[in-house]
């Protein structure tokens, strides 16, 4: 299905048919199929809505780089064009950012009733000599590439260049997409964690190397109420990579 928000066409889907909903956010560069799993694992008793956000999936790009406060602000115009008023919010990865900038606001015009974050996003690693060494070596070629007539004298291996750096989300994704990803992870939201008055789940792979379970012990010390299920030998995908125990604590924790 397809939705108009802000003059954006969104794709989103719904299942179940409880009387309570249930909202997952996705992660960065996925689209909301990857999360079938996570819908089937609690909706045969709540009504579960996946979408892609602007620049994921199939939905419209944003027409400028959006942070993650642009993204908080457009979700609140999603549930109010699908009548939400009320919701338990799910988030993986990049999704969490949103939730915990929505969760941290002293106002909403809707109603977090729980939140869940999967392999959630949020916190800033601290970098180490060699990667703030390798940052400045970074922006320093960025300035040299982009001068006029050295790109005229080397363009392929310019562009080779270009294409070899970050990471593979970064690689892939749009050029108005890369901005909004640049802001994303250089914002820290380590301050607003305790912020959140939810009751949280925190659910997270042992072996995730995206976002560290130390990021994952960070939050549970941070956010008042919170609590977390760690899924052995699992990676950033844990939802995915271990369905049966995953499945398990989903339904544990909605009373299923």
């Amino acid at each position: 299905m397809n939705v108009n928000v802000d003059g954006y066409n969104i794709c989103y889907k719904i299942t179940g048919t409880g009387e309570e909903y249930v909202v997952m956010l996705q992660g960065w560069g996925t689209d909301l199929g990857v999360y079938d799993l996570v819908a089937d694992s609690i909706n045969d008793k709540y009504c579960f809505v996946q979408f892609d956000l602007p620049g994921f999936g199939g939905s419209d790009e944003p027409s400028e780089a959006w942070n993650v406060d642009a993204y908080a602000d457009f979700f609140c115009k999603f549930l109010e064009a699908l009548n939400i008023k009320k919701a338990t919010l799910i988030g993986h990865s990049y999704g969490g950012r949103i939730i915990i900038k929505l969760a941290a606001r002293e106002r909403i015009p809707f109603e977090i009733k729980n939140i869940v974050l999967i392999d959630s996003a949020g916190i800033m690693p601290k970098r180490s000599f060699k990667q703030k060494f390798n940052i400045k070596k970074y922006k320093l070629i960025k300035k040299i590439v982009n001068i006029k007539i050295v790109y005229a004298l080397f363009p392929e291996l310019i562009e080779d260049w270009k294409n070899s750096q970050g990471s593979a989300d970064y690689r892939n994704a749009s050029p108005m997409m890369r901005k909004c990803m640049v802001m994303a992870v250089n914002e820290d939201l380590t301050e607003l964690l305790p912020m959140i008055k939810q009751d949280t789940l925190l659910i997270w792979g042992d072996k995730d190397t995206a976002t560290p379970i130390s990021d994952a012990k960070l939050m549970e010390e941070k956010i008042p109420n919170s609590g977390l299920a760690v899924l052995q030998g699992c990676g950033h995908y844990s939802f995915l990579e271990n369905p049966v125990v995953f499945k398990s604590i989903m339904r544990s924790y909605f009373n299923l």
